[in-house]
């Protein structure tokens, strides 16, 4: 399937599968040629709620987006945010359901067309180009932070314990930032718009050596499905290739450019926004942290430093630099508290199975606090519950919570009944018949 702008040519595929583990899938995508978007989103909250979160961003994305520009995406982007939260809000069973986005726009920048990539969460979005795979967008998690700032290694993040613990999600709170990363495109470069379905299970020289191999977008993103539930398939996947097939002679420029002066060297827009220029690309945003664009105080700078160390002052960039980072570490504490207090789950307390609110085992700070305790005791639960309610089965609302009690408190008593039919004593007659054959004859 094709999309066109004037002479800007794209073509995509997608593909979305349940994974090997879970019971439904959670993962949307939207793909419009007539609004040039695409779209995946991937949501969280419950068995139920996650599946909601993330259609209601897709679909009030596809409504919102009017105006074809880098406003217009972030204001459909923010619109989709604001009818999550109000849903979520409105209905105890999807309280506290959120979802990941990541959209690719092809639209107007000033009179020129250029690529819009637009991100909430750690959905990502990937580039192909020259045969290198980069990964445009940054994950809005707890270990992608610790990531950036030095305190883990990436070999470390990709199996931290906390590792799916989001700073930002779509839905959750009802205003968040949102990034967007404009780039020009250039012919034969492929983009990749995924859910963590697919980087978690297939690793990234995997991923480039499929987009190399496979020139249909559509045949791509399913191979990239396939891998990903070949490696496991612990979690759903989503995966959406969209091709440039023509740029207008963007490419076909660039290398005249080039040849003409052999000291210059081709670039394309990063996801770190201090290497973005206005003829590569440039990153935007709107109600961002102004900590992602790192400013050197004029005090501080190397042209200062030459005439002898300065006193540092107190400016006001460095108090609103203060206060973003402390409203970033709440971010993190509230999301935190969130995932450790968004679901129940059914265990033992003491000799009793009880229900409580959080993971099991809690997380980081956060216990789980008992609800309520049972009449069943341990001893009357069946032999295959026991292993599970040990380490705790997790239930995304407390009436689940109680009907699993429930379910498993019947299972007791019939077993019980039966038992006990089973081994009571029983007194049996064995009366003695006679029969006397009848005399007449057969006909």
């Amino acid at each position: 399937m094709t999309a066109m702008a004037g002479s800007i040519e794209l073509r995509w595929g997608g593909a979305s599968d349940i994974g090997r583990v879970r019971s439904n899938n959670q993962d949307h995508y939207l793909a419009s040629d007539d609004l040039r978007l695409w779209v995946v989103a991937d949501g969280m909250g419950g068995h139920r709620g996650g599946e909601v979160a993330s259609q209601i961003a897709c679909d009030t994305l596809g409504r919102s987006y009017a105006a074809h520009t880098v406003d217009g995406l972030i204001d459909a982007v923010e619109s989709a945010n604001a009818a999550v939260f109000q849903a979520g809000s409105g209905d105890p069973d999807l309280s506290g359901m959120g979802t990941t986005i990541v959209a690719l726009a092809m639209l107007d920048d000033d009179g020129d067309v250029v690529l819009a990539i637009a991100n909430v969460g750690d959905s990502r979005a990937y580039r192909l180009s020259g045969g290198e795979l980069e990964q445009l967008t940054n994950d809005h998690s707890l270990v992608a932070d610790l990531v950036r700032e030095g305190s883990l290694s990436p070999e470390e993040a990709a199996v931290h314990p906390q590792r799916n613990i989001l700073t930002r999600v779509l839905g959750v709170y009802d205003d968040v930032p949102v990034d967007v990363l404009t780039v020009l495109p250039r012919q034969g470069d492929r983009y990749v718009l995924c859910s963590d379905g697919l980087f978690n299970e297939v690793p990234e020289p995997t991923i480039a050596s499929v987009l190399r191999r496979l020139a249909d977008p559509d045949e791509a993103a399913r191979e990239l499905v396939r891998l990903a539930n070949e490696g496991g398939g612990r979690d759903n996947v989503t995966v959406v290739v969209v091709d440039v097939l023509d740029d207008a002679g963007r490419a076909q420029v660039a290398s005249a450019a080039l040849a003409d002066d052999p000291g210059t060297t081709a670039s394309h827009p990063t996801s770190n926004p201090t290497d973005l220029d206005e003829d590569t690309g440039r990153r935007v945003g709107r109600k961002r942290r102004r900590a992602d664009r790192a400013e050197v105080p004029a005090e501080t700078s190397p042209r200062h430093r030459a005439d002898g160390p300065k006193e540092r002052r107190f400016t006001w960039r460095v108090l609103v630099f203060v206060l973003l980072l402390l409203g970033l570490a709440a971010g993190v504490v509230a999301t935190i508290q969130w995932y450790g207090e968004s679901t129940y789950y059914v265990g033992f307390q003491g000799d009793r199975v009880a229900i409580f609110q959080g993971r099991p085992g809690g997380v980081l700070w956060i216990d789980p606090e008992l609800v309520e305790t049972s009449e069943l005791e341990r001893d009357s639960v069946p032999e295959d519950r026991v292993d599970e309610l040990d380490t705790g089965i997790e239930q995304s609302s407390l009436d689940e919570a109680r009907g699993y009690v429930e379910r498993v408190t019947e299972r007791s008593e019939r077993l019980s009944s039966t038992t006990t039919a089973a081994t009571r004593p029983t007194t049996t007659t064995t009366a003695r018949t006679t029969t006397t054959a009848p005399t007449t004859p057969r006909p």
